[in-house]
């Protein structure tokens, strides 16, 4: 039930290697180191927004907020460069967003669809029709995405690469399938990669998913743990925690692997539920694609053919 969300997501190392050698041609199109920047999305785009900006600002490349494209905040502000995640190119929220912002603030989309309206609207735009999916739920997309950006920082992704191959290969702990609650935590940049890991298991699976910066998980969240949690920290794991967690009677694993590979693990974690509870994880309930509201841009038959094409 699950073919294309299974091939895309075993698809994502190749992904990542096109994603670090097209970073390398596109020194000119990222942001540059100093430039204060604004990273937008909706759902899974804006929580990869997320992680971009904490880690380019961890980095020293220069001050970077994430927002919902729905919030018209960066327009307000004076930044020098408004960057956009958008897999199909004509969510309602990004486009008008795009819209408003030109000829105000300096504009760059990277999009499945570069002949999207979003593309058309930008003012430089990075194509990763490479790493495009015909499943609704994102994964190589955003990921790749995410990579670029990384890779733009001047981060080496072999190792992340390397830790994801071996995400695909390593078998999933049973132990983990016969969970019916899950927690996951991250730090820094990696905050963005937990909620995106729950947002994948909830919206795939229809799993009781929570997520949380780690130290914030001690401040009332453990409530909520008990012998049938998994608790799922990704990245560094804050001295004491795994102690905390495992004095609720919950599962307590942290992924040694770089962050964006350990998403992986998560997504496969997603299907395996999904599958088990006889759902398909192609086609999440209540999720499309891309959310066009009513009253605004509506594709015509040309960008229909593209983002319908699955």
């Amino acid at each position: 039930m699950s073919a294309h969300v299974t091939a895309e997501i075993a698809g994502q190392p190749d992904c990542w290697r096109r994603a670090a050698a097209l970073a390398g041609r596109l020194a000119d199109r990222l942001p540059r180191p100093g430039e204060r920047v604004a990273v937008v999305g909706c759902g899974t785009s804006y929580l990869m927004a997320r992680s971009y900006a904490a880690l380019r600002e961890s980095l020293g490349a220069g001050e970077t907020d994430a927002f919902p494209a729905s919030e018209p905040t960066p327009l307000g502000r004076g930044y020098d460069r408004i960057v956009a995640l958008t897999r199909s190119g004509t969510t309602t929220e990004v486009v008008d967003l795009l819209a408003a912002a030109a000829g105000r603030r300096p504009t760059l989309v990277l999009t499945g669809v570069p002949g999207s309206p979003a593309a058309r609207l930008a003012d430089r735009v990075v194509d990763l029709s490479f790493a495009d999916e015909r499943s609704v739920v994102q994964t190589r997309f955003a990921t790749t995405a995410l990579q670029l950006l990384r890779a733009g920082l001047g981060v080496d992704l072999a190792p992340s690469v390397a830790d994801a191959e071996l995400a695909l290969y390593e078998p999933l702990p049973p132990a983990w399938e016969r969970r019916s609650q899950f927690t996951f935590l991250g730090t820094g940049w990696t905050v963005g990669i937990a909620d995106e890991a729950a947002l994948k298991l909830r919206e795939t699976a229809r799993a009781w998913t929570e997520s949380y910066p780690a130290m914030e998980y001690r401040h009332g969240p453990i409530s909520v743990s008990d012998r049938a949690g998994l608790v799922w920290c990704v990245g560094p794991v804050p001295a004491g925690l795994r102690e905390e967690v495992e004095s609720t009677g919950a599962l307590f694993t942290a992924d040694a692997v770089d962050p964006v590979a350990a998403l992986v693990r998560a997504q496969r974690l997603a299907v395996a539920l999904a599958d088990r509870r006889g759902l398909n994880p192609d086609r999440p309930r209540n999720v499309s694609r891309s959310v066009i509201l009513a009253g605004a841009f509506r594709p015509t038959a040309a960008d229909a053919a593209r983002i319908l094409r699955a």
